[in-house]
Order: C-alpha cells, then sequence, then structure tokens
C-alpha cells in the first residue's frame, strides 16, 4: 500500500510534466496569452516554448526513474504559477481550480521524502519515501482530500459556469450528438455531477468513492483521443488520476492498520536466527 501510494504520486508527477512538456515542444498557440501575462511579445514566445517544453519533460522524466526533491519543490511552484496563468489571462479561476493536480500531487509526493537542511540532500540524492508510519497521515490525507475536490470542483464549473463547448465533441465520442446534447443541457448536468463528487470527497472520502473517481477521470479524459486531441492531453492530467488513487491508497492503509493494529511496512527485511545459533 505504501508502494501504491508513492507510486501513484511519481507516475502522475512524470506524466503530468512530460505531457505539457510535449506542447511546448511541438508549440501550442494556446500559451501565447500566458506569455502576453508577463509581457513577452508573441514572437519571442514561439521560441521559448520549445525551451520550456524540454525543461517540463526533463522533470517529468527525472521524477520518474530518479526523483530529487529539489526538482519536486520546483514541480510544485511551476505547477501553481502556470496553473495560475490562466485566471491572469483571463480565461476564469475555475482553470486555477482544475489544476490543482499539477502542484498538488507533487507537494503530496514531497511531503512524503520529507523535509532536509542539508541542501545535497535537495539536489544530488535521490528522493525516497518515509515509511507511512512516519508522517502525519492526517496531514498527507487532506492535502490529497483538498486537491482531489478542488480539480472535480474546477472541472465541473467548466459545466455550470463556463458552459464549454469543447465538452460537446468529448459527447460526440460516444455517439451523442450536438442537439441532444444541447436539448438535454447535458454539459451543465456533467458539471453539477462533477461538483458534487468533490463535495463529497471532500466531506468524506470513502475508498468505493475515491476508485470511481479515478475511473471517472480517466475514463473522461481518455473521450480526448476519439474526439482527435494528441495523447499529450491525457498524459498532462496525470494529477487528475493520482490524486485519487494515492488518497484510495493511504486511507487503505489506515483502515487496515486500525483493524489488525500491526505496523505495516517493514524498512528491511528481519533475518531469522539459524538452528544452530538457536541451538547454542
Amino acid at each position: 500500500m505504501q508502494r501504491g501510494l508513492y507510486w501513484s504520486l511519481r507516475l502522475a508527477v512524470a506524466a503530468c510534466f512530460i505531457g505539457h512538456g510535449a506542447f511546448g515542444i511541438i508549440t501550442k498557440a494556446d500559451w501565447l496569452p500566458y506569455f502576453a501575462v508577463a509581457g513577452i511579445p508573441d514572437w519571442l514566445a514561439w521560441r521559448l516554448e520549445p525551451l520550456i517544453g524540454t525543461m517540463d519533460i526533463a522533470m517529468g522524466v527525472l521524477t520518474l526513474v530518479n526523483p530529487r526533491r529539489g526538482v519536486l519543490a520546483w514541480a510544485v511552484l511551476w505547477g501553481f504559477w502556470t496553473a495560475l496563468l490562466r485566471p491572469l489571462a483571463g480565461q476564469g479561476v475555475w482553470e486555477f481550480i482544475e489544476r490543482a493536480g499539477n502542484f498538488g500531487v507533487p507537494l503530496a509526493m514531497l511531503y512524503m521524502t520529507g523535509w532536509s537542511t542539508n541542501l545535497n540532500a535537495w539536489w544530488r540524492h535521490q528522493a525516497a519515501p518515509r515509511a507511512i508510519e512516519k508522517l502525519n497521515t492526517t496531514r498527507l490525507a487532506w492535502l490529497l482530500r483538498l486537491t482531489t475536490a478542488a480539480l472535480l470542483v474546477g472541472h465541473g464549473g467548466f459545466g455550470v459556469v463556463m458552459q464549454k463547448q469543447s465538452w460537446i465533441h468529448y459527447f460526440g465520442a460516444l455517439g451523442i450528438g450536438p442537439d441532444t446534447v444541447q436539448s438535454a443541457s447535458l454539459i451543465p448536468m456533467v458539471g453539477w455531477f462533477e461538483m458534487l463528487l468533490g463535495v463529497a470527497v471532500l466531506l468524506k472520502p470513502a475508498r468505493g468513492l475515491l476508485l470511481a473517481v479515478f475511473a471517472w477521470k480517466l475514463g473522461t479524459e481518455l473521450l480526448r483521443l476519439p474526439a482527435g486531441e494528441p495523447i499529450w492531453e491525457v498524459m498532462e492530467r496525470g494529477g487528475s488520476y493520482g490524486a485519487p488513487l494515492a488518497l484510495f491508497f493511504l486511507i487503505q492503509w489506515k483502515l487496515v492498520r486500525s483493524r489488525t493494529g500491526v505496523a505495516l511496512v517493514y524498512p528491511r527485511p528481519v533475518e531469522l536466527p539459524t538452528r544452530t545459533a538457536a541451538a547454542a
């Protein structure tokens, strides 16, 4: 369960930054308003996008193969800033809230690895996770709980408040025509459903609910592929899958431990005495 918790976060961070970086490499026109917030003209933004994409991919690959605390700390700051750029560019606060997984998941992974006053521990040494017994599990659970609830409520706001018409393509992938989507008000209906899911996670994150959220987020984001969008769109939202799955493993660990009263994580195997040693 500790491995499940840690690797849910680790894979989510890697997927998020590799997917985001891919758009920088291929250059994405949607990024131009975010550069404009910092006063960077379009001609320079086009040249900076591949550099930023390369940095993002490097962060994702390093987190996947050999994570560092310093990289995770930068991932938290960078994920928060790039999410904040969206409302600063006039796209609405829901765009920021929906991307809570971009900074909440690396923050949870950084918390698992622990704080260190040694600078070498931040950059030169691999960030190994601490045993769950050594963590404040209540604090970690609330971090993942708030992250999961925020990304659900934020995405629900796309349908309820913003009425995002791009969702019509995803309904089309399910064989539902635009006329049906409009007449049945499916866009706000799905938005309200996701908002209620977010509130439910915030109030009582039951294990079954978290698995349902994981399946819902992964399934709905996979609709981007038959709708003609690249796989990078699915990967970029790795935090949306990693947060509820990691919280599931954490709650499962706490439940089993409360029932057994036995430590579930062992730092190293216990060596049993040999027959000779026992006889002596």
